[in-house]
């Protein structure tokens, strides 16, 4: 009984070393897929023709619980005036449908929910963090007829599981709501014109898959003067 007390008690010190020696990362960088779905004048429903979406992710980490994350994506969007029951004048004789290619490039605060990752600072820091966002981007849209350039506000939440030492898997849904109706290369169908920074315009949602790679190990002897 000892001998057994004796050996739980010597894993239980390996593992606190280990976890104090572990390095804290400052940087990730790496990819994501995924699917796009366009939410506007012509379609309402948020999984109604979802398109495929790639995207890079560049993040900076400044503790286990907040994060700067750069994300530049890239994929299509279409939708249709059959795919609604609004009636558009303009459109009952004649039908309009487009598929438009997308591309976001986007800024964003995330927080942790709790500590996540590894670091010797952070003895209580999980594997898995659930966590929200938001932030500020740019939408490109490029048209069969013209293409649109405008902002957006990306929000949403999501979930990262750290698979190895410097491996981040994560998924993540987010909402990125524009300051344009032209998105889907229509503008106020029924001839209304509206006012505001969110009124009547189009949004694109994306539910995407991360896989980063973390580098750029936080200086362990600096981090030692410091205490």
């Amino acid at each position: 009984m000892r001998r057994l007390v004796l050996i739980i008690l010597v894993g239980f010190v390996a593992v606190q070393t280990r976890a104090q020696s572990d390095p804290e990362y400052m940087m990730e960088i790496g990819g994501g897929v995924g699917l796009m779905g366009y939410l506007g004048d012509f379609n309402g429903t948020p999984t109604r023709d979802l398109q495929p979406m790639g995207s890079v992710v560049l993040r900076r980490v400044f503790t286990p619980f907040q994060s700067l994350k750069l994300a530049a994506g890239a994929g299509k969007m279409k939708g249709a005036s059959k795919d609604v029951e609004t009636y558009y004048p303009d459109m009952a004789d004649q039908p309009y449908s487009f598929n438009n290619t997308l591309v976001d490039l986007s800024l964003t605060y995330e927080y942790n929910f709790w500590p996540y990752g590894t670091g010797r600072d952070y003895r209580g820091a999980k594997r898995l963090a659930p966590f929200v966002f938001i932030g500020l981007g740019g939408t490109f849209v490029k048209g069969a007829e013209e293409n649109e350039l405008t902002a957006n506000v990306p929000m949403g939440f999501g979930v990262k599981y750290k698979i190895g030492d410097r491996l981040n898997l994560g998924v993540e849904w987010g909402i990125h709501f524009s300051m344009s109706d032209l998105l889907d290369g229509r503008k106020d169908p029924y001839h209304v014109e509206s006012s505001g920074m969110f009124k009547n315009t189009d949004c694109y949602s994306a539910l995407q898959v991360t896989l980063t790679y973390s580098f750029m190990a936080k200086c362990k002897v600096c981090h030692n003067e410091d205490e």
